[in-house]
């Protein structure tokens, strides 16, 4: 089982979707990760991931990694991919220091 742990970011974006199915869809994307299941997700570079999840305007989530442990760093859409995983990288280097 995996211990997932959201950043400030990362929950002030959840709680601030407007779209109710939207946020439902993220937390039961968190709720499969627990169990180990990531679903659609890749590596992007320095020790992140992006999962997608293919509704709406096409949310981002992104997080780091740690054998069980699972940060969620911050979430978008893919309007706002480049911003995010740019933010993700420097919510990163936060939480490893």
């Amino acid at each position: 089982m995996y211990e997932i742990i959201q950043s400030a970011k990362f929950s002030k974006w959840l709680s601030g979707l407007k779209d109710q199915q939207a946020r439902m869809r993220v937390h039961v994307r968190l709720d499969r990760m627990m169990f180990g299941n990531f679903g659609d997700a890749e590596p992007i570079g320095e020790g992140l991931s992006e999962l997608r999840i293919h509704y709406g305007p096409g949310y981002r989530l992104y997080y780091m990694q740690r054998v069980t442990r699972v940060v969620m760093l911050c979430g978008g859409d893919k309007s706002s991919q480049h911003r995010d995983i740019e933010k993700a990288k420097t919510i990163a280097k936060q939480w490893r220091d």
